[in-house]
């Protein structure tokens, strides 16, 4: 119970060395995704590397900003939990087929991702008013959805990354092997703190374990400066054109739609279930941080799932921490070279920690759906199964929607949008608009699936 000397574990402030630990594992589980976007749009644009650098200090400084906003709170913004914020891979198609456009490029990306920020923004409040969609069957099914479509990420991680020829070496294996081990041994056998940062140890005694293998590269680091400035319009005056500003639009509904099934997975594992005001308040910041994107040479941008899942293995609810990991990637936005050091992490040394993280988020998801009545309503278990077979779509035939239009594509590549899709359309099938369907209901729901 929250009370002035107790405050509610969100709340929490932690001792100042702990909040720096805990924020820097969040920043390093992160650390791969959020710059894999600007080395995507800097390599389909040949921008020469001290401009691919440059996007990826701008991306780091603006994730941290944006992080501020979500985890702290500012006025209407933010939805006050324990969240980090990244650029959205729901964008990268669309960016990469306006970088191959001689008339848009990076400046009219930039122009589409404003534009988007703005539509965004105003559009949240819409989006929030769409919480009585989600009981919890609906919302046990999205959080699993989430959790099994993000395992591709952990063992693409594990397998040494994407576009990687050696993809599937042994030696990544077992490093990936080797870090989920250590993760599993400080979890069971350490203490308090110590268990707190077991992903953050496990990441460690993995980097450690390349550079003594010789496995880690430290190109470039030499090279980066130690520190250099972000500021806005880098590139030139953004360029506004309506079909790439109503493209990137569509794309932040599905951003949006996703969002809201991780705040709901974060409100679900910290014991403070969403309401559908500090739904609109963290959607609202999807729009703004990703207007901020626009502005400081970056895209748009969303909540991290995988950070949602680092929350669910270290227990540690404090939306503090990730105030203190979005002041670490302000800084690291800022010293080019202590982020080139970060960068060196080989994504094999992330994939062991992945595996943990994101079958965390589907356990919470599975928690959720075994409190679901599937007698009184056996139609709970068409909501489950076919939501969770249309989420795997993309995941098992990526190429089955090839033939559609390309429009569509940001619908039906996203596994996580054609699942919740199907969870809401078949749950007003079989329940309608049955309680409980509303914010105070869901509450009351979520409180017998406490993590």
């Amino acid at each position: 119970m929250t009370t002035k000397t107790h405050p509610h574990p969100v709340d929490e402030m932690l001792p100042l060395p702990r909040l720096l630990a805990l924020g820097l594992q969040h920043v390093m589980v992160m650390y791969a995704g959020a710059i894999a976007v600007p080395l995507i749009i800097g390599g389909a644009l040949k921008l020469p590397k001290d401009q691919v650098a440059l996007l990826i200090n701008a991306d780091l400084f603006a994730c941290g900003v944006v992080t501020l906003i979500q985890a702290l709170g500012v006025w209407k913004f933010g939805i006050r939990l324990p969240v980090m914020m990244g650029v959205t891979f729901a964008a990268v198609g669309p960016m990469v087929a306006m970088a191959g456009n001689p008339e848009l490029g990076l400046l009219g990306i930039y122009g589409a991702v404003i534009g988007a920020g703005v539509f965004a923004t105003l559009a949240a409040p819409l989006v929030g008013r769409l919480l009585p969609l989600f009981p919890p069957v609906v919302t046990g099914s999205v959080i699993t959805i989430i959790g099994i479509s993000l395992m591709r990420v952990g063992v693409t991680w594990a397998g040494g990354g994407a576009g990687n020829p050696n993809f599937g070496d042994p030696a990544y294996l077992g490093i990936a092997l080797f870090v989920l081990a250590v993760i599993l041994l400080v979890t069971k056998y350490a203490k308090g703190f110590w268990a707190n940062i077991s992903v953050l140890l496990g990441i460690l005694a993995g980097f450690a374990l390349t550079i003594a293998l010789g496995m880690a590269s430290f190109d470039g680091v030499g090279q980066a400066k130690w520190v250099d400035a972000v500021y806005p319009f880098q590139f030139g005056l953004p360029r506004f054109e309506f079909w790439s500003i109503l493209t990137m639009s569509l794309v932040m509904i599905v951003v949006m739609i996703e969002s809201t099934g991780m705040f709901l997975a974060v409100g679900e594992m910290v014991g403070r279930p969403v309401s559908r005001e500090d739904l609109t308040r963290g959607l609202r910041t999807d729009g703004i941080g990703t207007l901020i994107g626009g502005i400081f040479n970056t895209f748009p941008y969303t909540s991290f799932s995988q950070n949602v899942g680092l929350v669910g293995i270290t227990g540690v609810r404090s939306r503090w921490v990730c105030v203190a990991g979005g002041g670490i990637l302000l800084v690291l936005g800022l010293v080019p070279k202590m982020a080139h050091v970060v960068a060196s992490i080989p994504p094999y040394v992330l994939g062991g920690a992945g595996l943990v993280m994101f079958g965390m988020v589907a356990a919470t998801g599975i928690k959720i759906l075994s409190k679901v009545d599937y007698a009184a309503a056996r139609g709970n278990l068409y909501v489950v199964a076919i939501s969770i077979g249309m989420g795997m779509v993309p995941l098992v035939a990526d190429k089955i929607f090839q033939k559609m239009p390309s429009f569509l594509s940001p619908l039906l590549h996203s596994g996580i949008l054609l699942g919740t899709i199907a969870a809401v359309l078949l749950n007003l099938y079989f329940n309608g608009l049955k309680a409980p369907h509303g914010a105070e209901d869901f509450v009351a729901a979520a409180k017998t699936a406490e993590v």
